[in-house]
């Protein structure tokens, strides 16, 4: 995990700069290696499970146009030479060396992590001056980029017609750098910036988001949808004549405020949807089950604890969160991964520490729990579900309520 961005401690850039203005920070990463280059963006553009676009500056005479992949090889490899940029979605998913960045961020919570996307562009390539609504740090991962940037934008922002992307029509610049290899622009949501290659090259922006309360309160209805306090029908408290039919009483306002009231006051039910929407993978195939023949049990699950050989690691494409809450005077652990929430005991909270920790999960701190029987059922749980890896390695829950057994 990082200390410092650059010359500025972690606490100062939190304190100081996020979520409220950009910053230049020159040599996050010195010496930084990308694990892929054009050739192997390309390679994964053309794959079906794989989000990816091409951005143009103009095509078929509109401004700043976007196609979706996935792409032909061919139509890659006979791209113009400038105008264009790749852009390919969630790279943390496909590839461990990119995932192993964001470990890099663990001073900020996962449930904010989004993904890590790549774009290539030619000498000249970009997308356009924009904004976004989630955080963002660019890091220059290769070649060099100029950034300019502007000042904050809203909805109201004059935008360029004719296209789909957000491209402002009026961009005042107030601050331009030129990024290359290691350095990195972080940027809050909502601010302008137009960033255009220098030389061809690679930009890995490592986004932070944060949905919006009506996207959170469909989850939580959806969550919610089978829920007893939700199967009962609406009540009607009518007791007499009404003078008009067409009044709806204000007992019936009662009773819906206090249908909605029970389920926000259920603390474990809240925490547990929460977790269950906050942690969805972003692709639905990012995070696939053990095959039926490759299934381990707990007690697999404590010999691999073992072997110090093994390395036990996340799903590229996992995201792991807890809470911690008290119910009936007793402290427990909300945890939640991949859109499933395990509530358990406050015991296990040490153990669901060690989880959410890092992408590369500490083996020697998970060998204490090798003795214990519910922990190595939750453990084998998750290495079934896909959550869990196990790199290097040829029943029914007891403490643990899993939403999905």
């Amino acid at each position: 995990m990082l200390t410092h961005l650059g010359d500025i401690s972690v606490a100062d850039f939190l304190a100081n700069y996020w979520q409220k203005k950009p910053l230049i920070i020159r040599g996050l990463l010195p010496g930084y290696e990308c694990p892929l280059d054009e050739n192997d963006l390309a390679g994964l553009a053309t794959e079906e499970e794989v989000e990816s676009r091409l951005v143009y500056e103009e095509l078929n005479g509109q401004p700043w146009q976007l196609e979706h992949g996935p792409f032909s090889i061919e139509k890659l490899e006979n791209m113009p030479l400038q105008g264009w940029t790749l852009l390919v979605q969630g790279l943390d998913t496909w590839v461990p060396e990119v995932a192993d960045l964001l470990d890099r961020f663990r001073f900020l919570p996962n449930w904010r992590v989004d993904d890590i996307m790549a774009s290539f562009a030619p000498p000249g390539g970009s997308v356009g001056p924009h904004f976004d609504h989630y955080d963002v740090f660019l890091i220059q991962a290769t070649g060099a980029r100029r950034w300019r940037i502007g000042p904050p934008c809203d909805h109201q922002s004059p935008r360029v017609d004719g296209t789909p992307l957000r491209i402002l029509q009026n961009f005042e610049q107030t601050e331009e750098w030129l990024l290359e290899p290691g350095d990195a622009l972080y940027l809050p949501p909502r601010y302008a910036h137009y960033g255009i290659a220098e030389t061809s090259c690679i930009t890995l922006s490592v986004g932070f988001r944060s949905p919006t309360y009506a996207e959170l309160m469909s989850a939580l209805a959806d969550d919610w949808f089978e829920s007893p306090a939700l199967s009962t029908h609406l009540h009607d408290a009518t007791e007499a004549p009404l003078n008009n039919p067409g009044l709806i009483s204000d007992d019936v306002f009662a009773d819906i405020k206090s249908r909605l009231q029970a389920l926000l006051d259920d603390e474990a039910g809240l925490r547990r949807s929460f977790g269950r929407f906050i942690s969805a993978p972003k692709f639905d195939a990012a995070v696939p089950p053990l095959e039926a023949d490759m299934r381990l049990s707990p007690e697999d699950a404590g010999e691999s604890l073992q072997d110090s050989e093994i390395q036990w690691r996340w799903n590229e494409g996992s995201r792991y969160t807890y809470s911690l809450y008290e119910e009936a005077g007793v402290r427990r652990v909300m945890f939640a991964v991949d859109g499933e929430a395990y509530d358990a005991d406050e015991r296990f909270a040490p153990l669901v520490e060690i989880l959410c920790r890092s992408n590369n999960i500490d083996r020697e701190q998970l060998l204490p729990w090798s003795a214990d029987k519910d922990a190595l059922k939750l453990l084998s749980s998750l290495l079934n579900r896909g959550s869990l890896v196990l790199e290097g390695f040829d029943d029914d829950e007891e403490d643990w309520d899993d939403d999905d057994a």
